[in-house]
């Protein structure tokens, strides 16, 4: 009777090491590409950990990616944003064909930090979404060779060097002034802007750096707006500024990646439907594939994104909850 005992408590003990690490969608087999996409959340303000599920879900559903987004958690599969070292399966990037990120100042431990590092040096292509720009910042291991990647090191860390911009500023006035999408007039045949009209998100405009790079193609500008809806009349005191846009990253190897930048995409961002079809067809073009004329971006089961905030993420909820039923 005491070892069933002793067995009992050891498989309930050991639970937590069986816990739900990630999550994978799974295209209809009848409409499967053949790319993977691995979407990165981990960040403290813009629910990364509820908008980059719902898109891929979207991506596998109705566009045939196999989608697995990873979370930062707790050792027990918690998802808890505020966990800056922790999110399991970094080494699955090895094997996809797009990677998004939407991390926000993560300090992984190097184990983990190598598979991201080794992919954007494969050429591969990426997309950094909203605080992806200033993914990384070094407080606890500043010795790390992966220190150089803090959103503060020199040439402005992981965002300076791919996408040519770190963390800035608030041009607009957060949580107060929300953000219209302009569609710019000479890249408008560019096929990521398919179907792609009216852009609009909660989420303010970034302002950018005066050396933003002059090698970036603006697909859409950010407008500030006077209020927190959608017809609220433009700031016309503030200057319009990038908010996605286009450019080639050359690595330390030689090889040449095309990233997809948008400061855009907070999760309540993504009610918007041009939004989503504007990253729906940024991932059939980064990864080689035809982007539909107009795709179908109709959200998986309900989608009531939470208000950006820090601490306004949902507590208690685990990876396993994101599983697609």
């Amino acid at each position: 009777m005491k070892s069933l005992v002793a067995l009992v408590w050891l498989l309930a003990s050991s639970l937590p090491l069986f816990a739900q690490q990630w999550v994978t969608y799974e295209p209809p087999a009848s409409s499967a590409n053949g790319k993977q996409i691995v979407l990165l959340s981990g960040d403290e303000e813009y629910r990364s950990e509820e908008g980059l599920p719902q898109l891929g879900k979207i991506l596998s559903q109705r566009h045939g990616f196999k989608c697995t987004v990873l979370f930062s958690q707790d050792p027990d599969g918690t998802i808890n944003p505020n966990n800056q070292t922790n999110i399991p399966g970094m080494h699955l990037l090895g094997a996809a064909d797009l990677v998004v990120t939407q991390f926000r100042f993560r300090e992984l431990p190097d184990a983990d930090m190598k598979p991201f590092v080794d992919y954007l040096n494969s050429g591969k292509p990426m997309m950094v979404v909203r605080t992806g720009t200033h993914s990384f910042a070094y407080s606890r291991n500043k010795q790390s060779p992966y220190a150089v990647f803090d959103w503060q090191a020199k040439d402005g860390g992981f965002g300076g060097k791919t996408v040519g911009e770190t963390w800035t500023y608030h041009h607009g006035d957060h949580g107060k002034e929300s953000a219209r999408g302009l569609v710019d007039g000479i890249h408008r045949k560019n096929p990521i802007l398919n179907s792609v009209n009216d852009v609009w998100g909660p989420s303010d405009v970034y302002g950018v750096n005066p050396d933003f790079p002059a090698d970036a193609a603006v697909l859409i500008w950010g407008q500030t707006l006077k209020g927190m809806n959608p017809n609220d009349p433009p700031n016309l005191n503030k200057a319009i500024m990038p908010v996605v846009w286009l450019r080639n990253y050359s690595s330390s190897t030689g090889k040449t990646s095309k990233i997809l930048c948008s400061t855009m995409g907070a999760a309540t961002d993504l009610r918007s439907e041009d939004l989503r079809r504007l990253f729906v067809n940024a991932a059939y073009d980064l990864t080689g594939l035809k982007v539909p004329e107009k795709a179908d971006v109709t959200p998986i089961g309900e989608f009531n994104p939470s208000m950006f905030g820090f601490g306004t993420f949902k507590k208690g909820v685990k990876v396993s909850e994101h599983i697609l039923k």
